[in-house]
């Protein structure tokens, strides 16, 4: 396994946050998500940045190459295109899944995979397709998770190891996430850096996050605390990582602040550990050998691997319909965390909604009522074609019941929907038609 190019201290691009990133001092690269960004219309920013010579690496999260289904081809060439156009030396996803084919239902979310034989397998040949498709080596992060699976097979460890070992994927290890499952989960971190493949690192990610009532919550909102530099401390006694990148989503703050806590991941990175830390070996474990593109790995071949993703489907079905479609908690669960993860999830969406529809809770009255009404319409309406499609369809929902009840506002709600769903909204004996049928449901 080659060493990861050199990137050094970097952070998160974000529109809200561009100007701020260019004044930076001593900004070595930034990442960017990948879904965020289109190839031939780059933000004047990010080719500002590329022209200083900084670094620009794409970060998807929405191919959940940990799903039961093969990933998509059309993502994997948009990811590709991204990777290229910012002459990327690697790109990034996560270990997770994010939605399901049968029922179609999307998380909008990053959701843990099982730690199982059959889920791993799934796993590995999803890598090894998604390998096979991009232009550039493909790097993995270790997701942050409220609940675990029953049953599990494997530790966190093992799996990424083994991960590693079949496809000769790279890791990106995000130490708040591990962080946030010391907490919700147990899972030492420490244990898990000693026993992963460290020469598989591509880079790491630092974030912040919040506790409530005894859950982590990996917001992205918060400044990065001591413990999470803690494990951050305790990897660069084990290995020199080719980067480091603060995460910022949300809440965010002063320009001082990041370049403040940019300085604290520089104080880790190059004094904590400086002389025992080792830079990357050669791997001990074997490299991912070639192969005949198509052809499936002794383990998950042929049939076998096609009745796991089956049974992974439906696992996953289970799950995921549960936290979005209020069907009941697959037996096994912690109830009571699947119920935060539902919550969770929900006001997830309805932020995400308002970003990107920030009229609407203008139209609604303010910022409660709109989450109040969205909250509702969301209860059993799952997502399943995205973002920009739940904010139309919930702009419908609240139409066909005559809401809001101010006639100014419903008039501007209805400008509103026509504006972006090019037609007009249903004649009121459809809305009826409509509601009636949402009640025998």
């Amino acid at each position: 396994m080659k060493s990861m190019a050199h990137l050094g201290v970097g952070i998160g691009w974000r529109p809200e946050i561009a100007d701020a990133v260019e004044r930076l001092p001593g900004l070595d690269w930034v990442e960017v998500v990948a879904e965020n960004i289109c190839p031939g219309h780059l933000p004047a920013s990010l080719l500002r940045l590329r022209e200083r010579g900084v670094r620009v690496v794409p970060h998807g999260v929405s191919l959940g190459l940990g799903g039961a289904e093969r990933p998509d081809a059309a993502k994997l060439a948009s990811l590709g295109e991204r990777a290229v156009a910012l002459g990327a030396p690697v790109v990034t996803e996560h270990i997770a899944f994010v939605r399901t084919a049968s029922p179609a239902l999307e998380a909008g979310h990053l959701l843990p995979v099982q730690r199982t034989r059959e889920a791993l397998d799934v796993l590995c040949e999803n890598v090894r397709i998604a390998q096979d498709a991009l232009p550039v080596p493909l790097a993995l992060e270790n997701i942050a998770a409220l609940i675990s699976w029953p049953g599990e097979e494997l530790t966190e460890a093992q799996f990424l190891t083994e991960l590693v070992e079949r496809t000769g994927v790279r890791l990106l290890i995000d130490v708040a996430n591990l962080h946030t499952n010391r907490v919700n989960r147990g899972e030492d971190p420490f244990a898990l850096l000693d026993s992963i493949p460290l020469e598989a690192l591509a880079y790491v990610h630092v974030a912040g996050g919040v506790e409530r009532g005894g859950v982590w919550h990996d917001t992205h909102a918060h400044p990065v605390p001591p413990v999470v530099l803690d494990i951050l401390a305790e990897l660069r006694r084990r290995v020199e990582p080719a980067g480091v990148l603060l995460e910022r989503d949300d809440d965010f703050p002063a320009e001082a602040e990041l370049a403040a806590e940019l300085a604290a991941i520089r104080g880790v990175v190059g004094t904590v550990g400086a002389s025992p830390a080792r830079p990357a070996p050669e791997a001990p474990h074997p490299p991912r050998t070639p192969r005949t593109p198509g052809a499936p790995e002794a383990r998950g071949a042929g049939a076998g691997l096609e009745r796991a993703r089956v049974r992974v489907a439906q696992e996953q079905a289970a799950l995921l319909s549960a936290l979005v479609a209020g069907t009941p908690v697959p037996e096994g669960f912690d109830r009571q965390r699947v119920g935060v993860q539902t919550r969770a999830l929900a006001a997830k969406r309805a932020g995400v909604v308002a970003k990107l529809a920030p009229e609407l809770p203008g139209i609604l009255g303010g910022a409660d009522p709109y989450r109040e009404a969205f909250l509702d319409y969301a209860r059993n309406r799952p997502m399943t074609a995205g973002y920009r499609r739940d904010a139309l369809d919930f702009a419908e929902h609240l139409l066909i019941r005559d809401l809001p009840a101010d006639p100014a506002a419903r008039r501007r709600l209805t400008t509103w929907w026509q504006d972006r769903a090019g037609a007009r909204p249903p004649r009121r004996i459809v809305r009826w038609a409509r509601t009636l049928v949402g009640r025998a449901a």
